[in-house]
This record gives structure tokens, sequence and C-alpha cells, in this order.
């Protein structure tokens, strides 16, 4: 799976280190942002609102079959094609 970066969303690690309320900030404006370690991504620093969503959709998988994630896959893909 391809990683798409937003610049806006990027910070350096020593940034993050020297500006942690600022990048928590902007955590929160974006949902996350991505921390770069010599130029490439090392690690990504979410919001609450973005774990509390993210849990909800890995607690919704894990409760649910192989075979109704499957159908809703098909499902997704062909209101894409309309």
């Amino acid at each position: 799976m391809k990683m798409i970066l937003t610049a806006k969303a990027m910070v350096s690690n020593s940034d993050m280190i020297k500006n942690y309320k600022a990048c928590r900030d902007k955590a929160e404006d974006f949902g996350k942002i991505f921390i770069l370690k010599n130029n490439q991504p090392d690690a990504v620093l979410i919001s609450i609102r973005e774990y509390k969503r993210l849990s909800g959709i890995i607690e919704y998988l894990d409760n649910t079959s192989e075979k109704d994630i499957l159908k809703l896959i098909e499902s997704i893909s062909k209101k894409e094609k309309e």
C-alpha cells in the first residue's frame, strides 16, 4: 500500500522534540502528522479523535466475519465504479 504524505502534516524529528505542543495541535488539525527522520517517515502522531475513529473501525472488523468484510469491500468497489 502506497502511503500518501501531505507536506503540511509532516514535521522533523527535531521539530517534534523542540515544539511538541505545536506538533500535537497540528495532529489535532490534520488527524495525524508524520514525523520524519533523515527526511523519511519514521513515526506518526495521531490525535485522540483519530485514535478513537480507528479503534472503532478495528473493533468493528474484529467482530465481523471475513465473509461479511468481503461483501462490504465488493459493495464499496461497485459504488466507486458508478
